[in-house]
Parts: C-alpha cells; structure tokens; sequence
C-alpha cells in the first residue's frame, strides 16, 4: 500500500485489506513520540511476536509506506486495535490513559460510521397503493440491472486464465495502461521483456504462469525457447476489479449505468 502524505488530514481509523487500522505517524502524533522512534519500536515488537509460532505480526502490525513531500517513498506501520493495545500498554500515567482512549474513540467511530452505511434504508409500505408502487420500482431496478448481473454471472464464473489484455478490455483501456496502473500501485514489476507478480501478491492466487513456445530466426538460425506469460485468475480478475474501483475506475458496463443515473 502506498499512501500520499496525510498528516494534514484528521486523524481517522480507516480499513486496509479487511482490517480496521490507524497510520503509525498518526499514532507517533497521538503519543508525542517521533514517527522513528515509533518505528523502531515497532519493529522490536514484530522481532518479539516472530517467535511464537501461534502469533501473527500481521494482526497487530502492517507493513505499508506513504511519499513525503520531496515525493521519496518512506516506509512506515497500519496499526490494527490490538497493535494499538500493545503501543499503549508500553505508555505510563496520563499519556497511556489518553492514548487509549483516542485510539478506542477512533476505532468506535468508524464502526458506527460504518454500521449507518450497512443499514438498509427504507421504508415499510402502509397502503396497497405504495406497497404495488415499491414493486414496480423494484422491477424497474431489476432490469436496469439485468445486463450487469448477466455479466458478472458469465464473466467471474469463467474458471480459466485470462490476458491481461482481456481484463483491460472491461474497462476501456489497453493492456499496457492497466500493466503501468498496477505497476504504480506495485501489484507486479517488469522483469526483462516480461510482467511478473509482487511478492507481496504472489501466494494469493491471483496469478499463473503459463508457458508458451516461441520460434526466432538469429545468426545461428532458428532459435526455440519458451517464455511464462503471466495469466490471471477470476480471483486475480475480482482483486483488479475491486483495486480499481478505489479510484472510480469502474467496467465499462457499469459506467453506462452510472450515465443513466
């Protein structure tokens, strides 16, 4: 994950990969310590949990980095609620007890914030004549949405490999500008002539190598050989899709329908 600099924003618990998390140098500012300093402990901390097998760094600490104002790339830590537990119990007097009760009151706001979101809004028809108007509005959002449930049916249940000029397509762009996308935000790296997966990416199933044979003609004569051209999976394909819905990069389909509305 790489991060603009934002200390000028308030300070806010906000999710990453499923996790509720606060910026180390936002937590670096609500216990008055240097973000370095912070860091420092922190790796002690993920040095300490590495050796017990049944405890997972990652539930407490998440590798990340953010690009400071000269635009160099820094690295620093996602705090989950357990990782902030841990930074406070190593405070003393008033500043753990504040500490405390920033990071509990910042992790509490986003669930409500989050559970107002999750709520259905609606209201209960209390006449036939509005429960028959619900109906008709439900039918009219049904086949306004038929083409795209038509499409996600067909498309993420495909269960073979795709280019990743197919996935461009959906979304109205050519391969090389999704590759330089996912380049940028370091989902893969070029190798050579070739694309290859970020590690960090590697063991998720988003992506297969599959081997093609190739012939060329050099000073030797006819040359063989055979190159892995990187492939990706539906799961590979659901992860770009989601990646790059978080800068309203949406399928062409879907932006037909955000026209109509």
């Amino acid at each position: 994950m790489n991060k603009e600099n934002k200390m000028t924003n308030p300070i806010k618990a906000f999710n990453f990969e499923g996790k509720q998390v606060i910026d180390s140098r936002d937590v670096a500012e609500m216990i008055g310590k240097q973000h370095a300093h912070l860091m420092r402990d922190i790796k002690r901390y993920i040095n300490v949990l590495s050796t017990n097998p049944n405890l997972d760094s990652l539930n407490f600490f998440v590798e990340s980095s953010y690009k400071d104002s000269k635009g160099e790339e820094r690295p620093c830590y996602l705090l989950t609620k357990q990782g902030c537990e841990m930074v406070a119990n190593k405070l003393t007097g008033d500043k753990g007890i504040l500490f405390t009760a920033q990071y509990v009151s910042l992790f509490n706001q986003y669930e409500q914030e989050h559970q107002k979101l999750a709520k259905p809004q609606f209201e209960i028809p209390q006449t036939l004549g509005e429960a028959l108007q619900l109906a008709a509005d439900q039918q009219k959002l049904i086949e306004k949405n038929q083409p795209k449930v038509d499409y996600y049916d067909e498309q993420m249940r495909n269960p073979g490999l795709m280019t990743m000029t197919e996935i461009a397509k959906d979304f109205g762009m050519s391969a090389v500008t999704l590759n330089k996308i996912l380049a940028e935000k370091k989902v893969q790296f070029r190798q050579g002539k070739h694309w290859v997966i970020a590690q960090k990416y590697a063991g998720k199933g988003y992506a297969a190598y599959e081997p093609y044979a190739y012939k060329k003609q050099t000073s030797k004569g006819m040359e063989k050989g055979v190159h892995n051209n990187l492939k990706l999976t539906q799961k590979g394909r659901k992860f770009i899709y989601d990646l790059l819905a978080e800068d309203g990069i949406h399928p062409i389909i879907e932006n037909m329908s955000l026209l109509e509305d």
